[in-house]
Parts: C-alpha cells; sequence; structure tokens
C-alpha cells in the first residue's frame, strides 16, 4: 500500500467509524479508555466535515467532552493521549497517538456545537463545562490488509 492509498483508507475509516476511542493516562499511569462521539463521522455529523478539510494530511481530531471530566483532569496532567478507530468487519484499526491540548478558543467551541449537546451541557456553547480536545497525531499503528504497520507521523516523542 503507497503512503497516499494508506491516507485514503484512514481517512475513510475515520470518517465512518462509528465512534472514536480515546486513551488517557491515569493517575496511576495506566491507560483509560472511553468511546466518544467521532466528529469526523460524516453520516453523523455532516456539519462538521468542513473543519476537516486541510487536515488530510496531520489528521486532526476533535472531541468534545465536560471540562469536570477524568480525561481532561488526566490530559491536564499528562498530555499524552491516543484515539482508535476500527472496523471490526474487516479487522482494520487505527491508533493514532499525539498530545491532546485543551481548546479554549471559543470560536472553535462554538464550530463544533451541535444540536442535542444540551443534555451534556446545558449552558450550551458558552457552558463552563463543555470541553474542546485537540488531538493532532505523531505515531499511527494498527493492523491493516492482515498486516502491522507503524508509521510515525511528526517528530518523534
Amino acid at each position: 500500500m503507497t503512503e497516499t492509498e494508506r491516507g485514503s483508507h484512514w481517512l475513510d475509516l475515520m470518517e465512518s467509524a462509528e465512534v472514536v476511542y480515546l486513551s488517557t493516562i491515569d493517575e496511576a499511569g495506566f491507560p483509560d479508555t472511553r468511546a466518544m462521539f467521532n466528529l469526523r463521522r460524516k453520516s453523523q455529523f455532516p456539519s462538521l466535515a468542513h473543519l476537516f478539510v486541510g487536515h488530510e494530511e496531520d489528521l486532526l481530531i476533535y472531541l468534545g467532552a465536560n471540562t469536570s471530566s477524568r480525561k481532561i483532569g488526566h490530559i491536564r496532567a499528562n498530555p499524552r493521549a491516543a484515539v482508535y478507530y476500527c472496523d471490526s468487519t474487516l479487522f482494520h484499526g487505527l491508533l493514532l497517538q499525539g498530545n491532546a491540548e485543551l481548546m479554549e478558543d471559543p470560536s472553535i467551541k462554538a464550530a463544533l456545537w451541535q444540536p442535542g449537546w444540551e443534555r451534556y451541557y446545558p449552558g450550551g456553547p458558552e457552558d463552563p463545562d463543555y470541553a474542546v480536545l485537540r488531538l493532532v497525531p505523531i505515531h499511527a499503528k494498527g493492523w491493516w490488509d492482515n498486516k502491522p504497520f507503524d508509521v510515525y507521523l511528526g517528530q518523534n516523542p
């Protein structure tokens, strides 16, 4: 598989996976993993697709979270994180690692806001408990076409 084909396949998976799994490092140094909304999933979040235009190569990831959640505490203490996309029917998996960043910019929070999220953040996009995480991966690994892959996308950590 060429680098172009790989990138195209990865994007297809990122844009179609039902959920994305976020792993952070907990207080004891262990991974803590949870399912999150896959904001790149075009069929579920078509209004967000424009935010990822121009990010086909850097594989930018945004995630919504509660400021009061454990995951935000983990990231504040240690920004190293990973996200995992998979298609279990094809046994394709893509693990992307990098440093997660808590975004404070109100325009980014507003751009990502989705109708119905009031159930999680009653105060809307200005709710102090509404947080946005940004991750630009530096390392990709996983399983594709019956073989493993391991690729550095940016500077080694």
